[in-house]
């Protein structure tokens, strides 16, 4: 029932697009009725006695013409049907993405990268393909209705046979349903392997090269085609067995009218010209009759398609798949962190009760409160694993919080993850990606920039002598997720895309992962020598980091354990004085 819902709904995206097109196929299936018609009374004209019906030539300018015409009307009705398809593809891939792109963080996606991926391009297309199917179908019946109304006047014992075959292609195909359903859920789950491990493979080309495993992780891709290969092959004959035995029981069909026809010639109850309706019918309802077994192939197929993308809304509302929703793209220069957010100082930022469960380990973090003033360091340490990246993470709102109060100058944060935005706020992860582009589209991902500001943040970011090594500067490409670029630059040249946009509140997750601590040092101290009234959040272990702090905040598994400048901390709290004998 819920693909039937969502491919109506699909349908009602664009109501005059798809009625347009709609009555344009109409048109054309139900077109050759009047072809039929002439041709039944050319061939008749010819076993008439001269000077009966002399007017056989217009007859046959009048069956070119309709030719002509139906063709046009192909034309026109192909390029509709090509918009409303893309029109549908569009609407689905921008609703799932829309969805995902507002999911907290690792948890936007069910599965990997590339089996979201294979849902996105193959799935949505099934549910295209099903919908424009709709369109032959309505267009087939209105035919089948008209004609048998024909047929049956010239004689209904053989039209009774022109149908007989509906009914062996509707169990048949129901026959098959449960093993087609299979067959193509099958045959995209390995899709989405092959495709995951060929983006593992661009992610980790380093890894590969240095353990020198390049044959054994060929081996492996090798296996998930091989596997893919021949479930798709299982599915691909399935579903053309099933069009054979459409076809083939037509043909069966066929030769029996034949039959029939042969002895009503002879008795003198049937005419040439009646013979030739049926056979000039017979193409067209035979084409019905296929297109009734082919929709309820591609309904089946299109429910594991609508089941495959709900998965991708994490038990949200499945309506939100075919949500109608513009699709008109925004101007290039419109981001989000530019369209007139308000530039709201910050005079102080207050957490309370925050917690975090998270679904498989249960870890998280428990009953968090802090508070961050304008122009604030506050730092937050503790062990791995006690919870300091969680806690930045659903603080932002890329994670969903359980419990718990954001609030800023006094006014409650319901929605972070589109409230921590720029100008508001901006944040560097723990491993930043980047994107196949230059070190420039990089840094400002789109938004207005002048060229001073540019290099103040590349500087802020200890990144210029890097970009003078390059070859062509700001200009020089990365390679997929900076993949030419070390471990350092990446998450320097991801801190100078945050402070390009300068926001009320840094957000920093442990910049000494991939820095040594002279390259961390500078760019603190440029940072602290700055005159600005930005507040930063900063997780860290190192010391210079810590001294400099206005205020720690200490967390053990997941709560916290003691909060306070430094000095108190080490004589008050066992857990930062064993945390800072081993930090450097």
């Amino acid at each position: 029932m819920k693909t039937l819902t969502t491919l109506w709904r699909l349908a009602r995206f664009q109501p005059w697009l798809y009625l347009c097109n709609l009555l344009l196929w109409t048109t054309i299936h139900v077109s050759p009725i009047i072809p039929g018609l002439l041709t039944q009374q050319i061939f008749n004209h010819f076993t008439r006695r001269p000077g009966a019906g002399s007017s056989v030539w217009d007859l046959i300018a009048l069956l070119i013409g309709f030719t002509v015409a139906r063709m046009a009307l192909i034309a026109v009705g192909g390029l509709v049907a090509i918009v409303n398809n893309f029109s549908i593809n569009a609407l689905l891939r921008r609703n799932l993405l829309e969805h995902i792109l507002r999911r907290p963080g690792a948890h936007a996606i069910p599965g990997t990268t590339g089996e979201a991926i294979s849902r996105f391009r193959e799935d949505v297309e099934q549910l295209g393909t099903a919908v424009d199917n709709t369109l032959d179908l309505v267009g087939s019946t209105v035919f089948a209705v008209i004609a048998v109304f024909i047929l049956a006047r010239v004689s209904v014992h053989m039209t009774v046979f022109v149908f007989l075959p509906l009914t062996v292609v509707i169990a048949a195909a129901q026959m098959a349903t449960s093993r087609l359903h299979r067959y193509r859920e099958a045959g995209r789950e390995a899709t989405g392997r092959v495709t995951s491990a060929i983006g593992e493979m661009f992610d980790s080309v380093q890894a590969i090269q240095v353990a020198v495993a390049e044959e054994r992780v060929l081996a492996n891709l090798r296996s998930l085609s091989d596997a893919r290969r021949r479930l798709m092959v299982r599915d691909a004959l399935l579903t053309q067995a099933l069009d054979s035995v459409f076809a083939n029981t037509v043909s069966l069909g066929t030769g029996l009218i034949l039959l029939l026809a042969v002895g009503g010639m002879r008795s003198g109850s049937f005419t040439v010209g009646d013979f030739a309706l049926f056979v000039f019918y017979l193409g067209f309802v035979t084409e019905f009759t296929m297109r009734i077994g082919r929709m309820m192939t591609i309904y089946k197929q299109s429910g594991v398609a609508v089941a495959r993308l709900q998965e991708l809304l994490f038990g949200d509302d499945p309506r939100v798949l075919a949500e109608p929703r513009p699709l008109r793209a925004a101007e290039p220069q419109a981001s989000r962190e530019h369209l007139d957010l308000p530039r709201e100082k910050l005079q102080r930022l207050e957490v309370s009760g925050l917690t975090f469960r998270h679904p498989t380990s249960g870890k998280g973090i428990f009953d968090i409160s802090f508070a961050i003033d304008a122009g604030e360091l506050v730092v937050v340490t503790g062990r791995i694993g006690s919870g300091k990246t969680t806690l930045l993470r659903v603080l932002l709102g890329l994670l969903p919080r359980e419990s718990g109060d954001v609030v800023w100058n006094g006014r409650p944060v319901t929605d972070p993850d589109n409230f921590f935005v720029p100008p508001r706020s901006a944040y560097t992860p723990q491993v930043p990606t980047l994107f196949s582009d230059t070190m420039r589209e990089n840094t400002l991902l789109g938004i207005p920039a002048r060229q001073p500001e540019v290099e103040a943040a590349v500087r802020l970011a200890v990144l210029e002598d890097d970009v003078r090594s390059l070859e062509q500067g700001m200009e020089t490409r990365v390679g997929p997720r900076g993949v030419k670029l070390s471990g350092g630059q990446v998450q320097r040249t991801a801190a100078a895309r945050m402070f390009v946009r300068e926001a009320e509140v840094y957000v920093f997750d442990d910049l000494s992962s991939a820095l040594d601590v002279e390259t961390e040092r500078l760019m603190w101290q440029r940072v602290w020598a700055r005159d600005m009234r930005s507040a930063c959040l900063v997780v860290s272990h190192r010391h210079a980091v810590l001294e400099r702090a206005d205020r720690i905040v200490v967390l053990r598994d997941g709560r916290v354990e003691a909060t306070g400048t430094l000095q108190e901390l080490l004589s008050q709290s066992q857990e930062m004085r064993e945390l800072y004998k081993v930090t450097v």
